[in-house]
């Protein structure tokens, strides 16, 4: 996501219910091979803006904004081929998430709001109230509801995705601004800390925090895990879904503002600037290795294929999953 931009930040919120599942952290270093990002040939690259940031899976479209235009452009992965795109009132600079029928774009704007696009016909409406507390900020949906943080108190907000009305507010650890709904609960890490903390997604309720590197953001889900790309020393750490301990914290080297991270085909991808792709295997937390270059920013995995956003080309390529993976393993060219 967007590199050139500022972190919230503040001190620990003394009123957190519940308990604090906090594990001391098994830290790995590995000494991973690199390969040129060159070496991969992508399936097809498609200009899109100025910039090219968010990426948003649905069944049958990638989702991916840009700014110059403001917009977020539908990809059909059938055709590879740009089929709309949706001209917005601000630059979508806090995530992108599907659900209910629609994406949702937090903007920001002047003042910031919420952007509803509709999947099908393309419609825009925007949510009364509603919008990012910061940039480089998430946006998730749950099982009935859209989840945002709303404020720079670190309020995580509550959204009926029907009516657009605030069904709840729940004040969180401040410098927290990236939600992710998994396996029943809110995941939100603190960017302006070390630590997740982790909400009921039924009754809103703070279940605990869990320690993790420094400056953890960007999150994804998979393997039975929750895993947290942690900006202050370019780590990754492995939360489980189950027991909402930190299992394992690996070392990847890119520290840094921006960034992204996923999960398909048993690993998870992170990326960064000057470090497309980073290749984790998801069941031993091994680095298998990272591909570098230039691109990089933004990463949605589906069906096979990676989707990776070279932010300042303003371009989005799409690469075969298993190239990816397997590539690591391949002797180098002579």
């Amino acid at each position: 996501m967007v590199r050139d931009r500022a972190r919230g930040g503040g001190v620990r919120a003394s009123g957190l219910a519940g308990v604090c599942a906090v594990a001391a952290l098994s830290s790995i270093a590995t000494a991973a091979p690199t390969r040129p990002i060159s070496e991969l040939a992508p399936v097809v690259t498609l200009h899109l803006g100025g910039t090219a940031d968010w990426v948003a899976v649905v069944p049958d479209a990638i989702w991916v904004g840009s700014t110059t235009p403001n917009a977020v452009h539908a990809i059909d992965p059938r055709t590879d081929r740009v089929i709309a795109s949706v001209p917005l009132p601000g630059n979508p600079c806090a995530g992108l998430a599907a659900g209910f029928g629609a994406l949702w774009v937090p903007l920001c704007a002047n003042p910031n709001v919420l952007a509803r696009v509709d999947l099908q016909t393309h419609a825009v409406r925007l949510v009364p109230g509603v919008g990012p507390a910061d940039r480089e900020g998430g946006i998730t949906t749950s099982r009935d509801a859209v989840w945002l943080v709303t404020d720079a108190r670190s309020t995580l907000t509550r959204i009926d995705p029907a009516t657009g009305r605030i069904r709840q507010r729940v004040r969180i650890a401040p410098g927290s601004y990236n939600p992710l709904y998994a396996g029943g609960a809110l995941w939100v890490t603190r960017a302006g800390g070390a630590e997740t903390t982790i909400v009921d997604a039924d009754t809103g309720r703070i279940e605990g925090s869990v320690k993790t590197g420094p400056g953890p953001r960007f999150l994804t889900a998979g393997n039975g895990s929750v895993w947290t790309l942690n900006q202050g020393d370019g780590s990754l750490t492995r939360i489980d879904e189950r027991t909402h301990r930190a299992t394992r914290t690996i070392e990847l080297g890119t520290p840094g503002r921006g960034g992204d991270i996923g999960f398909g085909g048993a690993v998870v991808l992170t990326t960064m600037s000057k470090v497309p792709i980073s290749v984790i295997d998801a069941a031993t937390t091994i680095l298998r290795c990272q591909w570098v270059g230039a691109g990089g920013d933004s990463l949605g995995i589906s069906n096979g294929s990676v989707w990776l956003t070279d932010y300042d080309r303003g371009n989005v390529s799409r690469y075969e999953l298993a190239k990816v993976v397997d590539g690591c393993l391949a002797p180098m060219p002579k």
